[in-house]
């Protein structure tokens, strides 16, 4: 009896092509949408980079490989890709599997082009074999730190799991209150459950709860019990790492999952070719694209631009990263060294912070539009 090898795992077929490594959360306990809204942004790219010719005539092919959210996983899967021959790595959403991923690219020498995690120390040293698209943690959080501040907001908490990420974007809150005169109140979410986070809340006297916790547990209880919970009526729900970006959380939580801040990475207003692509990309997932579906796509696109400026060659594609300058969906896109990044970085990502309208759950609403600038 044959089988056809699943997509997450499909092996190179054209001997021609320039092979992409790509890592995505494709099964739990990774957030499997955000992986497919990637992986979608990344093939739609590579088709397009494709149907124009490729890279000096030549077909760009992706190896896929599933990473579930588990750092050694990616780690042992650029190994693989890497003896595979692949030219460059692309993807994860992850931030602690991608800096996993990132560290170890750096170790073999593999180009690698961070599609959506976030991460300020996303390799253990500055390194030239890796560059990223996404804004660093340090900067969205603080534009997230800011909106909450102009509300009014001074003494917030934070349910939160342990994890780098988590811990990192703690800090940034924290500092960021404690500059304005606030304070920020961090309650365990192994120790506590949703009941005893509630008592916390009402005991310590905040006026936000920021969801630094995964989807869909521990979140969707903790939401619910908040919401209806008669003493934290006034208690605003917040979830800077995007949870509510994805249909999953509102078919959790429906109306309770409305009025919740997060960040997405999106602009104003997409280029001319965002909006093309944003129709192409909704066709493709039978629904409106996230931020990472555009994520994806315009990894293809710097990447394709790099590849075209040095070639295949794996030193040479790291050397072009300071050459890339290309328009993708959500601006143009170019890398340069960032103070206290060690990855070559898109300086001006775009950042909102968008909730989902209580009067029509699907609509998005644009609460604050900040771009990723030094100094910020």
């Amino acid at each position: 009896m044959s089988t056809t090898p699943s997509r997450s795992e499909r092996q190179p077929t054209d001997p021609a092509a320039v092979r992409i490594g790509v890592l995505a959360p494709l099964t739990r306990p990774g957030w499997v949408e955000a992986g497919q809204h990637l992986l979608a942004g990344i093939e739609l790219g590579t088709r397009e980079v494709n149907a124009a010719g490729g890279v000096a005539g030549r077909p760009l092919e992706l190896v896929v490989r599933d990473t579930a959210a588990d750092p050694e996983r990616a780690a042992a899967a650029v190994d693989e890709l890497a003896d595979q021959g692949v030219a460059a790595l692309v993807g994860e959403y992850h931030s602690v599997v991608a800096r996993a991923a990132a560290t170890r690219a750096d170790a073999v020498g593999l180009p690698y082009l961070c599609s959506s995690a976030v991460l300020d120390a996303l390799t253990e040293r500055p390194t030239e074999w890796v560059a990223r698209l996404s804004p660093p943690q340090s900067r969205g959080w603080r534009v997230y730190a800011d909106h909450l501040l102009d509300a009014g907001h001074r003494r917030v908490a934070v349910a939160t799991q342990p994890s780098v990420y988590w811990a990192t974007g703690t800090r940034v809150l924290r500092d960021r209150f404690a500059a304005h005169g606030g304070a920020v109140v961090e309650l365990d979410m192994s120790e506590l459950t949703p009941a005893a986070v509630c008592d916390a809340l009402h005991d310590q006297r905040v006026t936000a709860l920021l969801l630094l916790v995964g989807h869909p547990e521990p979140a969707v209880p903790l939401v619910r019990a908040v919401r209806r919970d008669p003493r934290l009526a006034g208690v605003l729900l917040g979830a800077p790492a995007g949870q509510p970006e994805f249909a999953a959380w509102a078919a959790s939580l429906g109306a309770d999952g409305t009025g919740i801040p997060f960040l997405r990475y999106l602009p104003e207003r997409l280029t001319p070719l965002g909006t093309r692509v944003e129709a192409d990309l909704r066709a493709q997932l039978g629904g409106a694209p996230s931020f990472v579906a555009f994520e994806g796509y315009d990894t293809m696109v710097a990447l394709a631009d790099a590849l075209r400026i040095g070639g295949a060659d794996r030193a040479a594609v790291a050397a072009s990263w300071p050459r890339v300058a290309v328009e993708g969906t959500r601006g143009r896109i170019s890398f340069s060294r960032a103070p206290g990044i060690g990855v070559r970085q898109w300086t001006w990502a775009p950042i909102q912070v968008v909730d989902r309208d209580p009067a029509e759950p699907d609509r998005f609403r644009v609460l604050r539009t900040g771009w990723a600038r030094e100094g910020s």
